[in-house]
């Protein structure tokens, strides 16, 4: 895996809630990118590892005027800065007037992003928090170089209605067309959705066979718990066993079954990014959308 994209079609699911969960529970070193053109949330709610606050100017801002000049994917590590508990982000831009500064510029962070995992030097998988989707928005330009994209969705019946006709937007364009059941594109678009565990499993199965009914290419990949109490401990609102959340046992859940499915392709993590894992999940502060 290279580049794992998350967004969702409107409202507030939890897209960022969710890219924070996965990547503190990621089994390789892992970049979290807040590419949202409309602006990122975690320079707003998480400490920085030396415990101040992030730095807003440092990030997707900072990497626009490098990317004019072409970017080779090491030099994503030069606008890094780690969060409390060792998660390494990329902060997202201040607001919706500063994506003008990335304009043109999304397929060379799409390509650079995805090329990151095969860096012989410091290579890590992209964890790339979308915002929310809709028409033209210029993030999508970094979906044709990702190997998943997820789209997050709540289960109330018009979040689904909506999901399916995203997924089959995407699959459209990314694909060129309908698919059936047999017929999955690349790159894969998969939906998690934030449900309530009692009855998870069987929504899950609903929806998927939807989905597939109605030959949009993508397929349910796991659920995420609706769980705000482990969104509050995420974001660093309050204290307790993130580890022992439903949030997080379901985020674990999802990148296990990932990497059931795509684990072949995956190298094995060195005991440096287990530590790294072990550390994100004792001491991170990340934020929820």
């Amino acid at each position: 895996m290279a580049l794992i994209a998350l967004a969702a079609d409107k409202g507030s699911p939890g897209v960022t809630t969710a890219a924070v969960a996965l990547a503190a529970v990621w089994p390789r070193r892992v970049l979290l990118a807040e590419t949202d053109p409309a602006g990122g949330d975690l320079v707003y709610r998480s400490a920085a590892a030396h415990g101040g606050p992030l730095n807003p100017n440092t990030g997707m801002l900072s990497i626009a005027a490098t990317a004019r000049r072409g970017l080779v994917p090491d030099q994503l590590w030069d606008h890094v800065q780690p969060l409390s508990g060792g998660l390494e982000v990329l902060v997202g831009l201040g607001n919706a007037e500063q994506a003008a500064g990335l304009a043109g510029l999304w397929p060379t962070l799409g390509h650079s992003f995805a090329a990151l995992a095969e860096s012989p030097h410091a290579a890590a998988d992209v964890i790339a928090d979308c915002g929310r989707i809709a028409g033209d928005t210029p993030a999508v330009d970094l979906f044709p170089h990702a190997s998943l994209v997820l789209l997050i969705s709540r289960t109330e019946p018009e979040a689904i209605a909506r999901v399916r006709d995203r997924a089959a937007a995407l699959g459209n364009k990314l694909h060129g067309g309908a698919r059936g059941a047999a017929s999955l594109g690349t790159p894969m678009i998969g939906v998690v959705l934030i449900a309530d565990t009692n009855n998870a499993a069987k929504i899950a199965g609903q929806v998927n066979d939807m989905l597939v009914h109605a030959q949009t290419g993508a397929r349910v990949v796991g659920t995420i718990a609706d769980d705000p109490t482990g969104a509050d401990q995420l974001a660093g609102r309050k204290r307790g066993r993130l580890d022992k959340s439903l949030l997080i046992r379901t985020a674990r859940k999802v990148t296990a079954d990932l990497y059931q499915q795509y684990g072949a392709a995956w190298s094995v993590p060195t005991q440096a990014q287990h530590g790294q894992m072990h550390g994100d999940m004792n001491g991170h502060a990340g934020a929820g959308r």
